[in-house]
């Protein structure tokens, strides 16, 4: 399952947001460190299904489908707030950098109120610039990736000019359980002087930033978005960051409650909500609805949290989703099911990447794969499409 990293400083939000996205009950509290452990819990994407189109209902195994929308698992972590020095051990230190790591994406949620400080503690709205905070967290991963690959840099560049060796190699294998490939390290060293002999600190930094945009994508989540002194900081932000959401972790957290009580109807994702039973809602209550209704959803167009969780999957990764069936006409598997799993694949994946998703032994025996809405083979170079639907032979 793709992973999540959920980070920032600590009172941010963080944990609301977790708790909004994942419907879990992590501990919310209004001061530093309320996440000492790496919280995991189930978030969902969503995606179009293919079974209206094709005219049938669906069984899914792995997800869910509401009205024509394909829920998939992704699996979010709720890193603990890091503090300026973590990767010296100050705060909560190293444990959450290595946290963060095992991610595919990076969402970081940021106060957009100017509301805390650099060190998570409340201060007078507006009175801390959050762009600040942006910076603090890539410069945090980027000294402690630099610790690790300069701890012994001078014995590593004599051993690979005795042995031969290649330079990306060597880099991977000291960033090894990073989740970090050596692909990605090929592609961002292109960018940096090829003499690493000659490597000072500020070519390290950039080859690690490099790294840590492709490896390790970042979603930039402005939460608190209804407070008055958000909105210019968030205009700041898009202007110069690309993937910024303007967020309220509270608001949907309020709207997802109100939903599950019966008294509105609300699906997370949606631009608004329908009050169902106003006369057991109080005077306090329906205020709190409207300023919700004004402040966030017309404002924004929702409250961020669903649209924050899509985009960190099909935007920075790039993702798409495909569905295999065993059965091309009738879009099921061996049991009946149809369309009975989503999974997600990354843009350009070849059908026995995706057989290989599917199980090893289906990539292992893999044979060729049939596109079923047209009943017809597929190139082994054929780059699958967003909700296709895909019958996989194999061998046997």
């Amino acid at each position: 399952m793709l992973q999540i990293a959920v980070t920032g400083k600590p009172n941010v939000g963080k944990s609301s947001f977790f708790n909004s996205a994942t419907s879990s009950s992590v501990e919310m509290a209004n001061y530093p460190f309320t996440t000492i452990d790496a919280n995991k819990a189930v978030a969902h994407v969503i995606s179009e299904c293919p079974c209206k189109e094709l005219n049938v209902t669906c069984n899914p195994r792995n997800s869910i489908c509401i009205d024509g929308k394909r829920l998939l698992p992704v699996e979010l972590i709720d890193v603990a707030g890091l503090v300026p020095g973590a990767h010296e051990g100050k705060g909560l230190g190293n444990q959450f950098l290595d946290d963060l790591m095992q991610a595919k994406v990076l969402i970081h949620v940021i106060d957009a109120s100017g509301s805390t400080d650099a060190e998570g503690q409340s201060v007078e709205a507006g009175s801390h610039d959050p762009l600040d905070d942006i910076e603090f967290l890539e410069d945090e991963i980027v000294m402690w990736m630099y610790g690790i690959l300069n701890r012994n840099w001078v014995r590593l560049v004599r051993k690979i000019e005795a042995e031969k060796l290649d330079i990306a190699k060597v880099i991977f294998d000291q960033l090894s359980g990073t989740g970090i490939t050596l692909e990605d390290i090929i592609e961002a060293k292109r960018k940096v002087n090829p003499d690493y002999t000659k490597w000072e600190k500020e070519d390290f930094m950039e080859l690690i930033r490099n790294i840590l945009h492709i490896a390790k994508p970042m979603l930039i989540v402005a939460n608190k978005a209804d407070l008055p002194t958000a909105e210019e900081n968030i205009k700041r932000m898009q202007e110069k960051y690309p993937y910024v959401i303007p967020a309220s972790a509270e608001s949907e957290i309020a709207l997802v409650k109100a939903a599950e009580a019966g008294l509105i109807s609300y699906t997370p994702g949606d631009s608004d909500f329908e009050i169902l039973e106003k006369d057991k809602l109080s005077d306090n209550q329906l205020k709190a609805l409207e300023y919700i209704k004004v402040n966030i959803l017309e404002k924004y167009g929702g409250t961020g949290i669903q649209t924050a969780l899509n985009e960190a999957i099909f935007g920075l990764l790039n993702m798409i989703v495909v569905y295999p069936v065993q059965d091309e006409h009738k879009y099921t598997d061996q049991k009946g099911n149809v369309l009975p799993d989503g999974i997600l694949v990354p843009k350009g994946a070849v059908p026995k990447e995706l057989a290989y998703l599917v199980h090893s032994d289906i990539g292992d025996n893999f044979m060729h794969a049939v596109d079923a809405r047209k009943n017809m083979r597929i190139a082994a170079d054929y780059e699958l499409q967003d909700k296709d639907v895909i019958s996989i032979v194999t061998r046997g």
